[in-house]
């Protein structure tokens, strides 16, 4: 079995910075009228700027997902590397630009390079994360000596006003004292952002430069124990249950913005710390004689600050209390960019100069879609 390393990333972030004051603007006000949610949910999210596939004046799609993630790969050539040596592409999204083909085969077209074993991995924020195992497995297994695996998210494009505007308009009168959206759709939009992160995985470290060793790499799902929390595509029932998007007629996925992405808040609040940094953790830490004084850096995939403080207090009820000084997330700064978030801090950092030889980094990626989550332990070589 090969050691695995990652030896590059590269991001591709459209467009300028959208501020607080500008994402009405190019999302569009639903029924014309602000939204009630706006500051509230941005006051807690402590987000400062994100990044939209869209143009500010007009609204119009400026890069597909697969145009997105290709731009990311292509920032991974080097001297040392060409993307025709690509012998596997692992692609992540929650967003892809079509249901068929998969997001994978729509980049490899983008790219335009040499056949090469392509695989898409759907999901939500771990679907970068599952991605990147599928590369990392083949490039231990001797399958690939280069894989590329990213994560990438257009989420802005489904978050566009024009996409719940037959909702309000059916909805007027029921609505009238009421916000225009209900907030487990309205809190999305000023929760999510666009972006695409690429990793360039091989059998062999840089012989100049530093390298990631993955030392390992583990998803969880605790869908068998907890109802959705997250989801697009279907109406959520009393039960819990999800009814598909399927069995409503056009009128009605229409009416009632059923493609939208929508949270269950109240649940989020009550179960993400338990479900994604308490359950893992009191398999990993055992496993692995984990410590907090063992990681440099920790990486944690975060959709608000306003869970800095939980995922704190259940790292330490978990046996794990690395401080807040060793954290490294560039939310406030990048967005909440989903699938795509992990490879967007690791890139900030491994091309920061700060990483030394020895030093570990701890990555934690929780997905609230049916409670799942990813740690990965990286070692700087």
């Amino acid at each position: 079995m090969n050691d695995v390393f990652i030896t590059n990333f590269s991001v591709a972030l459209p467009n300028e910075a959208v501020t607080n004051d500008e994402i009405e603007q190019v999302l569009g006000m639903v029924g014309g009228k602000p939204s009630r949610a706006r500051r509230i949910v941005l006051r807690n999210n402590g987000i400062k700027a994100r990044y939209y596939a869209l143009d500010k004046e007009s609204g119009e799609i400026t890069h597909t997902n697969a145009q997105l993630t290709a731009e990311a790969i292509q920032g991974l050539v080097s001297e040392n590397f060409s993307i025709d040596q690509i012998e596997c592409l692992a692609t992540g999204s929650t967003t892809p630009d079509q249901l068929m083909p998969n997001h994978g085969l729509m980049v490899h077209g983008e790219l335009d390079i040499k056949d090469c074993e392509v695989i898409a991995t759907s999901g939500i924020c771990l679907a970068g994360m599952t991605a990147l195992k599928f590369a990392y497995l083949g490039v231990r297994a001797d399958e690939y000596h280069s894989a590329v695996a990213t994560g990438s998210e257009t989420a802005s494009h489904i978050l566009r006003a024009r996409h719940f505007e037959l909702e309000a308009e059916h909805r007027v009168e029921e609505l009238e004292q009421q916000p225009i959206l209900a907030f487990h759709k309205d809190f999305l939009r000023w929760m999510l952002s666009d972006g695409a992160g690429a990793a360039l995985l091989q059998s062999k470290p840089n012989s100049e430069g530093i390298s990631l060793r993955i030392d390992w790499l583990k998803c969880f799902s605790y869908a068998n124990e907890i109802e959705t929390c997250m989801y697009a595509g279907a109406e959520k029932q009393a039960d819990g249950s999800l009814n598909s998007w399927l069995n409503y007629s056009s009128d009605e996925v229409q009416q009632n913005s059923i493609l939208s992405p929508k949270q269950d808040v109240k649940l989020l609040n009550n179960n993400i710390i338990r479900y994604t940094v308490e359950k893992p953790l009191e398999e990993l830490v055992p496993k692995f004689d984990l410590k907090a004084d063992d990681f440099d850096y920790f990486l944690p995939h975060i959709s608000s600050c306003y869970f800095k403080k939980p995922l704190a207090e259940g790292l330490a009820r978990a046996g794990l209390p690395i401080p807040e000084e060793r954290w490294f997330t560039n939310l406030v700064t990048k967005g909440n960019t989903g699938a795509a978030s992990i490879y967007i801090m690791l890139d900030e950092l491994f091309h920061s100069g700060q990483l030394k030889p020895g030093e570990k980094l701890l990555c934690f990626i929780p997905e609230s879609g049916r409670f799942s989550a990813s740690f990965m332990q990286l070692t700087v070589v």
